[in-house]
């Protein structure tokens, strides 16, 4: 998986309304991650997804993998 692929898929995620979902069974998956880790905010998507990658000690398209299998 490429980069633009992993940019698509999150912000696939985001955009359509999935993060709700997803974020729980991210929650649930890896329970050290807490609802501010994963609190989206409008212009700081890479922020967050460069610290759950450093929090779950991940790369960035593992990270994608992750959010595209649940």
């Amino acid at each position: 998986m490429d980069y633009k692929k992993y940019k698509y898929i999150v912000m696939e995620t985001i955009i359509l309304g999935y993060w709700n979902e997803k974020k729980e069974k991210i929650k649930l998956r890896f329970p050290g991650i807490t609802d501010d880790d994963l609190n989206f905010r409008e212009g700081k998507e890479k922020e967050m997804m460069e610290m759950l990658e450093y929090k779950l000690g991940v790369t960035k398209l593992e990270l994608a993998k992750i959010i595209e299998a649940l």
